[in-house]
Parts: C-alpha cells; structure tokens; sequence
C-alpha cells in the first residue's frame, strides 16, 4: 500500500476521503491513471522495457512499417521523443531502419524478427499487469470498463 492509500485509510478502515471527492470521476481516473502508470512502469523496467517500447512494436506489428512522424502518430510519442525511443530499439535489433525509396532523407521502421518475439512478451507481461490492476473486477465488468473507456477516450480525441 502506498502512502496515499495508507493515508486514505484511518484505523477502522474506512476511507477517509469526502464523498464529494470519491464521486467525481476526474479524480478517480487521475488516481487510477497514477497506480496504472507506476505499476505498467516498475513491471516493465523489470523486464528492460519502457511503455513506448510497447506502443512502437505494437503499432509497428499491427500497421506495419512507417515513418518516424507516422509512428508519432499512431503512438501519441512526440517527434522530438520518438528518435530516442527508435534509437533504444534498435540497438537491440527489435525494429530496423531503412531509407523511403519515396524520399531519401526519412527512414522506414520496420519490426524485425526478434522484436516480434519481444512484443509477445511484452503482450504476457502486460496481461499479467492488467490482471493486477483490474484484480477486483469481473472478466465481464473489464470488458465493459475498457469499452467504457475507449468511448471516453474517442469522443474526446474527436472533439478536441
């Protein structure tokens, strides 16, 4: 338990927040996205992995190869980062690079062999995460909070 969890929690064990606090979900989803980060975080790094490893293999695996902006963008990684996230996996040979044919002075990234492999383990170490995060919730009550989520998250991406 962390010190703000313990802090929230007097001797008898109930939770000693407002009400008015625990029912705003800004700040639960503040609070959760905090655990959430700390946790996919510290469970990476015991693997050598960061969370924008993750988001470059997968989208990589999933869209295909691309150019460093598009990567940026199907990842939500600023430009300005995504040169050192690329620099990291490529030292390790998880993605390759290799100049557009279209345009000499960009790169394509492309998942290589090995970096397949790493994303799997990846995807196993973060269902083990996710199964620790949403421990209290029903198999069905985790489908619904992610869809519910997503919706969120889309109608927002759509309006801003």
């Amino acid at each position: 338990m962390s010190r703000a969890e313990a802090a929230d929690m007097p001797d008898d064990g109930a939770p000693k927040t407002p009400d008015r606090l625990r029912r705003r979900a800004s700040r639960l989803l503040s609070q959760l996205s905090a655990r959430s980060d700390r946790l996919i975080n510290e469970g990476l790094a015991q693997v050598d992995a960061r969370k924008w490893h993750y988001a470059v293999l997968a989208s990589l695996q999933d869209f295909g190869p691309g150019s460093q902006a598009a990567l940026s963008g199907r990842t939500g990684i600023y430009r300005s980062d995504m040169v050192g996230v690329l620099n990291e996996l490529a030292e390790r040979d998880l993605v390759e690079r290799a100049p557009d044919p279209d345009d000499r002075r960009r790169n394509i990234i492309t998942i290589s062999p090995q970096g397949r492999r790493h994303l799997r383990r990846l995807d196993k170490v973060l269902d083990d995460l996710h199964d620790e995060l949403l421990a209290p919730l029903s198999p069905a009550e985790r489908d619904q909070f992610v869809q519910l989520l997503t919706r969120l998250l889309d109608h927002h991406a759509r309006t801003s």
